[in-house]
């Protein structure tokens, strides 16, 4: 007798961990793990729209992963191990503009920008400081960094097996997205081609040596805050994969070999079912495109997995308070969807890098949405809805017809397409014409936004405190960065930047060795990038008109 796909999905549930919790309403009703009919489609069927693994959150919980970082190393780790105390399961680290940008905290670019919207690194010490005391064999981190990412990802790996931690046991991502700088955050570096060059080594050096880590996270988040619709978002990131995808082929890799450790990272904004919809397309879409356009056979290599972060955007500095309620939505949003991992944003975000007392809160909102509400127990509770399913439909038909036209500008190529879409400023005029849509619905009243165009009273009432980083956490910062190039071995520092200027002028030489080999001898951050800079240039953007 032939299974009936609910048959299927109910056998893979029960040979699947369960987690330790009650699978019943508050009143005592049984839950089953998911519902519809027989024929329909379960979650960890494919094209995964209602999940990517059959049991979800029924064997575990999504990670709380709070992202996090401000000051020096040493001010991070303080705050990490906060996180972990409350219970986050994950760490995500946020780099300071600087770091970012690859210059060293004692740049003239860098005056005044040290360490203020996340930690300063420089150095390999600087990332010892970082994770000191914390056994990255056990927990998991994410590094939010795209055009430094090869030198940083260096500097990770060499402090970790300092600390006695193979690289072959790290897990965690780097987000490694280089595309979405071009065409919406604009901290890129070099030109597209030697940026993705970069992007090809990590993803050649992971598949090799570190199974466990997620090489690239697909991001558009960045692409929603910049002002782009919920279809936008979904149809750049997906194309920017498909891309990456397209990359690592063209450089001899199966894709059954890398695309299980391709993550991707989405904004969860403020309307509830559209962004829900959102993802259950960016399921279907990709598992579709991995198997009839790239052939993967794989399920891991179709089965699109993604982390979440409340919309930044969304966050007002009037009435801060208030942004406890929209972050609570959203994040419900996310799990709705079926996230693999999730931040929560902090009340005063809008203001200021997060106080602990406010990192603290946006953390308890998952743990009571994971907790107290019971929406975990059941995958894809929206499925079947007349509306979320239609709604889904259209998002997904938006997004394919955005792909179409970066097909026909690559001749066939997603990833000719999208280089050709940043070089000829399609992706950055979506993007700016969509923003300035919705700023035109907001001036006119068409967009409500509580406690900045509407129900304003109590706008002058707000005593918040906020974490202030002031100039003498700079000076420590660059005391510590003259103290390494003081004491380090300067033929050594010399030796290892010529090698990464050779090798870098040989596209088929994988540079990931001679960038570990300069973290150890404590090449700063700026040396690399410096001298990737001399053979691979500068990149100047065309301003959008």
């Amino acid at each position: 007798m032939v299974e009936s796909n609910r048959q299927q999905w109910e056998r893979a549930v029960a040979d699947a961990p369960t987690r330790e919790a009650v699978f019943e309403t508050m009143s005592g009703i049984p839950l089953d793990a998911a519902y519809g009919p027989d024929d329909g489609e379960y979650p960890g069927q494919y094209p995964y729209t209602r999940g990517p693994y059959a049991s979800m959150y029924r064997s575990k919980l999504w990670t709380m992963r709070m992202f996090a970082g401000f000051g020096t190393a040493d001010d991070t780790n303080w705050r990490f191990k906060e996180i972990i105390r409350a219970g986050g399961d994950g760490l995500s680290t946020a780099f300071d503009m600087p770091t970012l940008l690859g210059i060293d905290s004692d740049d003239a670019m860098a005056l005044g920008e040290v360490g203020r919207c996340g930690v300063a690194v420089d150095t390999l010490a600087d990332m010892e400081d970082l994770y000191a005391g914390i056994d990255l064999g056990e927990i998991t981190t994410s590094m939010t960094i795209n055009s430094p990412a090869a030198p940083i990802m260096a500097m990770f790996v060499a402090q970790a097996e300092a600390a006695g931690v193979e690289r072959s046991q790290l897990g965690g991502t780097l987000q490694n997205d280089i595309l979405k700088e071009y065409q919406a955050q604009k901290e890129f570096v070099f030109p597209p081609r030697p940026s993705m060059r970069l992007v090809r080594d990590t993803i050649s050096f992971a598949t090799a040596e570190m199974p466990r880590w997620h090489t690239i996270s697909i991001s558009g988040y960045h692409i929603r805050e910049a002002g782009s619709t919920a279809a936008e978002e979904l149809a750049f990131t997906l194309a920017n994969g498909f891309a990456y995808v397209e990359l690592a082929m063209q450089a001899g890799l199966p894709v059954d070999a890398f695309a299980p450790r391709l993550s991707f990272f989405f904004n969860a904004h403020i309307d509830f079912f559209e962004e829900i919809a959102k993802y259950r397309a960016a399921r279907r879409i990709w598992a579709r495109w991995t198997r009839e356009r790239y052939g993967a056979e794989s399920e891991r290599s179709m089965q699109l997995r993604f982390h979440t972060q409340t919309a930044g955007v969304s966050l007002t500095a009037q009435q801060p308070e208030v942004n406890i309620v929209r972050t609570a939505i959203e994040a419900l949003a996310g799990v709705l969807g079926g996230t693999q991992s999730l931040h929560t944003n902090s009340m005063d975000e809008a203001l200021a890098l997060p106080t602990e007392k406010a990192a603290r809160i946006a953390l308890r909102t998952q743990q009571v949405i994971a907790n107290e509400t019971n929406v975990a127990h059941v995958a894809d509770p929206l499925g079947g809805s007349h509306f979320v399913e239609a709604l889904t439909d259209e998002v997904e038909e938006r997004a394919e017809a955005l792909f179409a036209e970066l097909d026909a500008m690559g001749d066939g190529s997603m990833l000719d397409g999208v280089i050709c879409g940043i070089e000829e400023n399609w992706f950055q005029g979506h993007i700016a014409e969509s923003a300035y849509e919705l700023e035109q619905r907001f001036n006119a009243g068409q967009r409500v936004v509580v406690g900045v165009n509407a129900h304003t009273e109590g706008n002058d009432d707000d005593d918040l405190s906020i974490l202030r980083i002031t100039n003498d956490d700079e000076q420590r910062q660059r005391k510590r960065l003259e103290q390494v190039r003081q004491n380090r071995d300067s033929d050594a520092v010399a030796a290892a930047l010529t090698r990464i200027r050779t090798e870098a002028a040989d596209p088929d030489i994988n540079l990931m060795p001679a960038l570990i080999a300069a973290s150890n001898a404590y090449v700063t951050l700026g040396e690399m990038m410096g001298a990737l800079g001399e053979v691979f240039g500068r990149h100047v953007e065309t301003p959008t008109i």
